[in-house]
This record gives structure tokens, C-alpha cells and sequence, in this order.
């Protein structure tokens, strides 16, 4: 019997707009490698692109992170979203369907909260903030 594929940590530095398909596209292969379908991926994929663009539109700069999960037996996906951008003023109100202070009508943070399994949100005003979400292969 061969012992499982191990699937390496990787993190994209997200700056530009192509920063973006590279975190998109790095999630996309790593969710097919911890075993998720191809529909699962894609959601995975738009979670991570989200992700990304608010750290974008917002930041300016900052990072993704997808790590792989084993829990149990149960393997799944860790994104982290980070940067040291402004904050965000209100959480609460980020977190709401239908509020945007950017004008887009993309997922928001709740569009990623439902797309996931796991949501965390840390924001601080003038040191940043970190969005973890996490995504079980049930």
C-alpha cells in the first residue's frame, strides 16, 4: 500500500489583479488534491477569489495561504486571507448580505461564509485583518 500524497502549504502574495488567478488557480489544484470534486473546487476557487480581491480593493497588499487538512480521517482545506490594510470598521456590518462600500455586487464576506464550512474573522483598524475559512471534503 503507498502512503498518501503529501500536499505542501503554499501562500500567493496577492498585489495585482493576476495575483488574484494565481491564488484562484493554486486552491482550485489544491482542493482537487485533498480529494474534492470539481464542482467543490470551483466553489472553493470563488471563496479565494473573493478573498483575494478584498485584500485588493481594500489592502492593497497581503497574502493567501491554502493549507491542507486531516482531522479524523476527514481531509478538507484552510485558506487564510491576511494584510495590514486599514481594518474594517464594523464587522457586523461587513458581514451583512447586500452591504458593499466598494459599489461591487460580488460575494462578500457572507457569500464566502456560506461557500465554506469554517469562518473566523479577525479585524483590527490601522494593523489589518485575517479571514479564515475552511472547507471539509464530507
Amino acid at each position: 500500500m503507498r502512503p498518501p500524497e503529501t500536499i505542501e502549504e503554499t501562500s500567493v502574495t496577492v498585489e495585482c489583479d493576476r495575483d488574484i488567478v494565481v491564488a484562484r488557480t493554486q486552491g482550485r489544484a489544491m482542493a482537487t488534491q485533498v480529494g474534492f470534486d470539481a464542482t467543490t473546487a470551483t466553489l472553493i476557487a470563488t471563496a479565494i477569489s473573493e478573498l483575494a480581491r478584498n485584500i485588493l480593493l481594500y489592502a492593497r497588499r497581503g497574502s493567501i495561504r491554502l493549507s491542507p487538512l486531516d482531522q479524523d480521517g476527514c481531509r478538507g482545506l484552510l485558506i487564510v486571507a491576511d494584510d495590514q490594510g486599514p481594518g474594517i470598521p464594523d464587522v457586523s456590518q461587513a458581514m451583512r448580505d447586500g452591504y458593499s462600500t466598494s459599489g461591487r455586487l460580488g460575494l462578500g464576506l457572507p457569500g464566502v461564509r456560506r461557500l465554506m464550512d469554517g469562518f473566523e474573522i479577525r479585524s483590527t483598524i490601522g494593523e489589518g485583518t485575517t479571514v479564515k475559512v475552511k472547507k471539509w471534503n464530507k
